[in-house]
């Protein structure tokens, strides 16, 4: 069973309205001066990162394309437009029927991306075109700013696992795409049981503080859930006093207990202590697992810790002080008229206060050293010069309205990782800095 194929909870029947009014009013505007027609294309880039960041991460592609799919303008859609009247009837009608059959590509998920770089491409008429802004930015601005801060987290971690647990901390649709793109940028698993069943990612989780405070006694906590879940389950050791709580959840689930967790406190002083005691216990084989407010910095700080397991939550699914990638979607070129064979011209904003674009159909491509090793990202608009020409980072997404490139959510993870290992060193340093290799155009 495939949970995606379902129809959960966590979806919604159309994302048609995840948009924006002026969407609507600019394509009434153009059907009604005979432009809507015009082959156009999008594209989907950011003209900076983040401060002190070194490279992005392309995240939430999976998602664009489902959300591509589910674009209908449904008769409860359309009545509640009529209602408001947002668009005039000729324009109702024209979204009765909307299909996106244009093409889209882009940057396979799970890629680093740097400024500039046309992280996805979109081309039809005007008008299925422009419909689709602002959720594509929704998904991917969101997504892509929790896959870097995960994948800083990941180089932080090392080989130590990550478990994603924010749920709590984000709205609850959104917590599933955090969980999805914190796995793409390499978490292990997470706690929120919606992501596992809508992605398959793995979920964990074994009790909180309130499970210990609801009995009379530690001991009466650890006994009951060592009864109910095994003595491989990890226990929660700071309700109280620390050392206490892990001579005794030694004495209920014995030597081979799984793990223990730690919440709070200074976590680098007691993950030593705690480590020593186990230890000296006997109990040489349990994990410790930390949470408590973490982020690559502090991830970063315990790497000299008897530390074997992380757990994120609200710093992950804000993006870790960046929760947008600050991407925008543009109009880069169009036809003279709707002639489909009419030649495209480009296109591009002029103006001051650094939000200037380029105009024209672009490709890229990544330039690598004699070792393989990232150099720069190309991007350019004329031919593609023969050297670069099997370095290209665009492939296609979607063909005449039809998704080509849907793939297994192992797949972007196991993607990022490569074309992580493929940057400079200084990529995986977490000082503040520019971005590791230049953006050269062509």
């Amino acid at each position: 069973m495939n949970p995606a194929d379902l129809g959960l909870p966590v979806d919604v029947p159309s994302t048609a309205l995840f948009t924006d009014h002026y969407e609507l009013t600019m394509l009434q505007a153009a059907l009604a001066n005979g432009t809507a027609d015009r082959r156009s294309v999008f594209e989907v880039f950011t003209r900076r990162l983040p401060e002190g960041r070194r490279y992005g991460v392309v995240a939430g592609t999976g998602r664009v394309l489902d959300a591509v799919e589910n674009f209908r303008f449904d008769s409860a859609v359309l009545e509640f437009l009529r209602e408001r009247a947002v668009v005039d009837m000729r324009t109702l009608d024209w979204l009765a029927g909307y299909r996106f059959s244009g093409d889209i590509w882009g940057y396979p998920e799970g890629e680093v991306y740097f400024p500039g770089s046309p992280v996805l491409r979109v081309e039809g008429s005007f008008a299925e075109c422009v419909l689709l802004e602002t959720v594509i930015l929704s998904i991917l601005n969101h997504d892509s700013a929790i896959a870097a801060a995960a994948s800083r987290m990941a180089s932080a971690a090392g080989d130590r696992p990550l478990i994603e647990m924010g749920a709590r901390r984000t709205h609850e649709l959104a917590a599933v795409a955090a969980a999805r793109a914190a796995y793409v940028g390499g978490f292990t698993s997470t706690s929120d049981l919606a992501a596992g069943f809508r992605y398959g990612i793995p979920t964990v989780g074994t009790s909180a503080h309130a499970f210990t405070l609801l009995h009379d006694s530690e001991r009466d906590a650890f006994q009951a859930q060592v009864a109910s879940l095994g003595g491989g389950t990890t226990l929660l050791v700071d309700t109280y006093d620390v050392a206490e709580a892990v001579r005794t959840a030694v004495e209920v689930a014995g030597t081979g207990l799984g793990a223990v967790r730690i919440d709070s406190g200074d976590l680098l002083l007691v993950a030593h202590r705690v480590r020593q005691q186990l230890d000296e216990l006997g109990a040489t084989g349990t994990r410790i697992v930390v949470t408590s407010d973490l982020d690559e910095y502090a991830i970063a700080s315990l790497a000299a810790a008897p530390v074997d397991a992380y757990g994120v939550g609200t710093q992950l699914v804000t993006g870790s002080g960046h929760p947008t990638c600050s991407m925008v979607y543009k109009l880069v070129a169009r036809a003279e008229s709707a002639d489909p064979k009419a030649p495209l011209v480009p296109v591009a904003k002029k103006s001051s206060g650094g939000k200037t674009s380029i105009g024209g159909r672009k490709w890229a491509a990544r330039r690598r050293d004699a070792d393989g090793v990232a150099e720069a990202e190309v991007v350019g608009t004329g031919p593609v010069p023969q050297a670069l020409a099997g370095a290209q980072l665009l492939v296609q997404l979607v063909k005449g309205g039809e998704v080509v490139a849907r793939e297994p959510l192992e797949a972007p993870r196991e993607r990022h990782l490569a074309a992580r290992a493929g940057l400079p060193l200084s990529a995986t340093q977490l000082s503040r800095g520019e971005p590791v290799i230049p953006t050269e155009y062509a």
